[in-house]
């Protein structure tokens, strides 16, 4: 079985081959095609699989190529993971949304709908690209904003495209952890969009365990969306958020962090990964030693600044190991081998979370199996979180049409729709100061 990634020379590529090389059922990926743009850094990835493989007996072999229509020839999977405007464009995001006092991280408010609205075009291409070189091929997303991105695809290939994000794995799994189950033994009743979800209930063996978990103060502070969010906050909610849920329910004090802070996440990597890549390319340089201690870094400090202003601490270190290559294998075995298992994905909503319409993209409980995946039915959401969701959902729409217009209006729509950005005026300097910065976005007028 053939593996395509776009994306190929990005940092986590190696996440995705060390749980290829793990496998060894029947019917597992045996090439994987490692396409991006950038051929140093396809070098450089392609010298950490490599490294990962010494030793290995019968490990996928690796090719790697700069043409895009190459790649997807003859892909049985495609992996999209794509940055378009690099790591230098998450900076700009970041920059340009504080200096107007919104967040901009990366998939949430102005941050988010700037990456969406450079991201959306490109990925439309690769979805007509697919449907025409690799009909049959199943895209899995990992593309951030994963949900719109993945909306965006599936306008062209239908439920042949699935999102995938290890957010609401990596929750299910420190709920279950906490209350003392293995994560297959509990049903994680989670519904909502890609970073706008909830953990309604957490049903073992019939039994919803949910309520015992907020119940008690000392479990609640023994995980990290405990700490994030607050016992009493939990307690009131009924829930347990998704840990971006933090940016909307304690934005004043996100904001003030993400300010005060000496460089921003984007900025952050961006250095890091310099660093990384132009060590990677030197040839004396262990570059599988390298990638390991970048990611360690990279894992430990990620939404630092949200753990702070809770007073959260250190990331567990259960969660320092990834989450979402295992999703993605998980996936494609179900869909290639018939092995059928329920993963949270995201999908188009055929009914599934009212009030969102058939085509809306949900991130909810699906049945994964060579059919692909079918979202399960979820109860209605409580009034506060639909009417995030459908607020969230309308700026996104706005997204799509300007992408597909190349409107500046419909863009101007989108910032000041959404619900963290405070003023139609404040969405105007937006769109004027990402224009301004990113080529990518040359097409609004």
């Amino acid at each position: 079985m053939r593996l395509t990634i776009l994306g190929g020379g990005g940092f986590r590529v190696p996440l995705v081959y060390g749980a290829l090389l793990g496998d060894r059922a029947e019917g597992r990926v045996t090439r994987v095609v490692l396409h991006d743009p950038d051929a140093g850094r396809l070098r450089a990835i392609t010298r950490v699989l490599a490294e990962q493989a010494d030793g290995v007996p019968d490990a996928p072999q690796v090719t790697a190529t700069t043409d895009l229509d190459e790649a997807l020839r003859g892909a049985d999977f495609v992996f999209s993971a794509l940055r378009v405007g690099g790591l230098e464009g998450r900076a700009h995001d970041e920059r340009i949304a504080l200096a107007e006092g919104v967040l901009g991280q990366e998939t949430v408010g102005a941050g988010g709908i700037a990456y969406g609205l450079r991201t959306v075009p490109v990925a439309v291409d690769i979805a007509r690209r697919v449907a025409r070189l690799a009909p049959d091929a199943w895209v899995i997303n990992f593309t951030n904003p994963a949900g719109l991105v993945t909306e965006a695809m599936s306008r062209h290939l239908g439920d042949r495209v699935i999102g995938i994000c290890d957010s609401p794995v990596g929750l299910g799994r420190r709920i279950a952890r906490v209350l003392g189950v293995r994560p297959e033994e509990a049903w994680i009743d989670y519904a909502g969009l890609n970073h706008l979800g909830w953990v309604r209930s957490v049903r073992v063996a019939g039994r919803d365990e949910l309520p015992r978990l907020l119940a008690d103060p000392a479990l609640l502070g023994s995980f990290e969306e405990g700490r994030l969010f607050g016992a009493d906050w939990l307690r009131s909610l009924g829930a347990i958020p998704n840990e971006y849920l933090h940016y909307y329910y304690f934005t004043r004090e996100a904001v003030r962090s993400a300010r005060r802070a000496e460089r921003t996440r984007g900025a952050f990597l961006l250095d890091q990964q310099a660093r990384f890549y132009a060590g990677a390319g030197d040839p004396g340089v262990p570059a599988l030693e390298l990638w390991n201690r970048t990611r360690a870094e990279r894992e430990a400090t990620y939404m630092a600044e949200n753990r702070e202003t809770a007073g959260a601490g250190d990331r567990e270190e259960e969660d320092l190991s990834g989450g979402y290559e295992k999703v993605a294998l998980a996936l494609m075995r179900a869909i290639a081998r018939d092995e059928r298992t329920t993963l949270i994905l995201n999908v188009r909503n055929r009914g599934a979370l009212a009030p969102l319409d058939a085509e809306a993209v949900v991130e909810v409980p699906c049945r994964v199996d060579a059919g692909g995946a079918h979202p399960v039915p979820a109860d209605p959401l409580p009034d506060h979180a639909t009417g995030l969701v459908c607020a969230v959902k309308a700026a996104e729409r706005e997204v799509l049409a300007a992408a597909g217009s190349g409107s500046r209006a419909a863009a101007l729509k989108a910032f000041a729709l959404h619900p963290l950005v405070d003023s139609v005026n404040v969405a105007r300097r937006l769109v004027d100061g990402y224009t301004a910065v990113h080529p990518g976005l040359s097409y609004l007028t």
